[in-house]
């Protein structure tokens, strides 16, 4: 008799658990659906926004098409992925491009301080921040966030450091062979 119950109560905990994991769903869905609409009333004229699937707000392809600096005239493709414990946690960005960038790697992660959870400066995830700050900040890595002092891309930065110009080269080759609008 006691296995039963045991059992049962097992059975009830989970029950309950599918029952907050939903709950968390439905609350995230909520958030996307007042962000999303602000996020695209917001876009940088630079960024482009794709939903492969549009009833699935939590996943999306950000496009971002510098018009200035070192990456113009490139066209990098980012996939957002929106958890479920939104907006206690932030996106998960990848760049699906790939680029010589001293912030991003050429297998995709991105160092952007607004990506962290915890980060050492004040400028890291906090419930407060939204889509629209993600996608401000991917866009401004191509611009004024591009930080060669903090790099992912360690050899990025150094060949900067050591060769602006050669830099520059390298730069121009990988956009016209990985990311020609």
């Amino acid at each position: 008799m006691n296995m039963i119950t045991l059992k049962m109560k097992q059975a009830k905990k989970n029950q309950e658990q599918g029952e907050i994991s939903t709950k968390r769903l439905s609350i995230r869905d909520k958030l996307l659906i007042k962000e999303v609409q602000e996020m695209e009333e917001n876009m940088p004229s630079t960024c482009e926004v794709i939903f492969n699937d549009p009833s699935c707000l939590h996943q999306f392809t950000l496009i971002v098409m510098p018009d200035t600096g070192f990456w113009q005239g490139g066209r990098f493709r980012f996939t957002v992925s929106v958890p479920d414990d939104y907006n206690i946690v932030p996106p998960k960005v990848v760049c699906n491009t790939k680029l010589y960038h001293p912030n991003i790697t050429e297998v995709g992660e991105v160092c952007l301080s607004l990506l962290r959870q915890s980060s050492y400066d004040s400028m890291g995830w906090a419930p407060t921040r939204k889509l629209k700050d993600v996608i401000w900040g991917l866009n401004s890595l191509f611009t004024d966030l591009l930080n060669f002092d903090d790099p992912l891309n360690v050899e990025a930065a150094e060949h900067y450091a050591k060769d602006k110009e050669s830099f520059k080269i390298k730069v121009r080759e990988f956009v016209q062979l990985h990311a020609k609008r």
